[in-house]
């Protein structure tokens, strides 16, 4: 660090994303990308004269692509707003709504923490219960906003809607972000609910069931007053977040919708086959509605599995903190990549 930093940030814990090797080929089961190519309509959609255009500025506004997302979910234009990634609406949405502080999971993802110290919002960390599920009750009347990751991340556990609902239901005067990334595997979106909630934010990603991850596309979709403030902000600190390649992309993406739904589809049965397998193998896991499974095996601790794994060419997540220390996340990729990462399990088990 050097000695010009801001005191304000030298003691801030930046979020650590999942390694990108390149050191040698390997299978990454580590970052929840998906396994399966961007749809044909995205890959026809890039093309030279877009790549041509690159000279001009991109469309502030992302006019053609909110108003595919509004027809995608069935809302209007003004309760969508686009971003780079879904981060920069998560930070943005930490920005404008958390000035009395803000409470999510101690077990979530990591960034929420780091948005919290970086704008200097209080933060309460609720603990997940024994078996690592969210507990509704413990988010009603919270008093400050709430963002939760539904399915969470690295747990890949679901809240119902129904639960979501008495969160919002309970915290009229606050925003409550729920974080989608995962939810096209299996869970239930709480979109339909923003027209009963002005307090109610959802925030999703073209990084997981849409193979986006390096286009850098999110999405928010709320009350038309909560667009608006994020779009203040958008508006004041970078109006062409979004570039117009990755803008391109993200509207041809939803043209290939069903080849998405196939191939998330695919995804989940291929997340069960692996989870059976690995029961077999003495594994115990959390019941995932992501495209990842939380596993943990009573012989191999999460350090060693990840470093053994690593060591075969093998990419996983492990993550050090206390009681989730022994579990390795394993991002779900090919049947091919799946069938290899079970048989090297079972070498190293042997």
């Amino acid at each position: 660090m050097s000695k010009f930093m801001s005191e304000r940030f030298a003691s801030l814990k930046a979020y650590v994303p999942g390694e990108q090797p390149r050191d040698k080929s390997y299978i990454k089961l580590n970052t929840n990308e998906s396994p399966y190519p961007p749809a044909p309509q995205v890959i026809e959609a890039v093309n030279s004269r877009e790549i041509e255009d690159l000279r001009l500025y991109s469309d502030p506004e992302c006019k053609h692509l909110r108003e595919a997302l509004a027809k995608q979910y069935d809302v209007t234009p003004k309760n969508v707003t686009v971003g780079n990634g879904s981060d920069e609406i998560l930070s943005f949405a930490f920005m404008a709504f958390c000035s009395r502080g803000v409470s999510y999971p101690d077990i979530s993802y990591g960034f929420y923490p780091v948005f919290a110290d970086i704008h200097g919002i209080p933060k309460k960390e609720i603990s997940l219960q024994e078996d690592f599920t969210i507990s509704a009750e413990d988010y009603y009347n919270a008093g400050t906003a709430v963002v939760i990751a539904n399915p969470n991340a690295p747990t890949g556990i679901c809240l119902s809607a129904a639960d979501v609902e008495k969160i919002v239901k309970s915290n009229p005067d606050n925003v409550v972000m729920i974080d989608e990334a995962y939810i096209d595997f299996g869970g239930e979106s709480c979109i339909p609910l923003i027209s009963k909630y002005d307090n109610l934010l959802i925030i999703q990603t073209y990084s997981k069931s849409r193979s986006l991850a390096g286009g850098r596309l999110g999405y928010a979709i709320g009350n038309e007053e909560l667009i608006a403030d994020l779009d203040k902000l958008r508006y004041s600190t970078n109006p062409y977040n979004v570039n117009r390649l990755t803008l391109a992309a993200g509207q041809a993406a939803l043209e290939g919708q069903a080849y998405y739904d196939n191939n998330n589809r695919e995804i989940i049965c291929i997340r069960e086959y692996t989870s059976n397998i690995l029961l077999g193998l003495g594994f115990s896991m959390t019941e995932s509605k992501a495209n990842f499974i939380f596993a943990k095996h009573p012989k191999l601790n999460g350090k060693t599995l990840y470093k053994g794994l690593r060591d075969r060419g093998i990419l996983v997540r492990h993550f050090d903190k206390p009681r989730i220390e022994d579990y390795v996340r394993i991002s779900i990729g090919t049947r091919e990549q799946m069938d290899t990462l079970l048989m090297t399990l079972k070498e190293m088990l042997a």
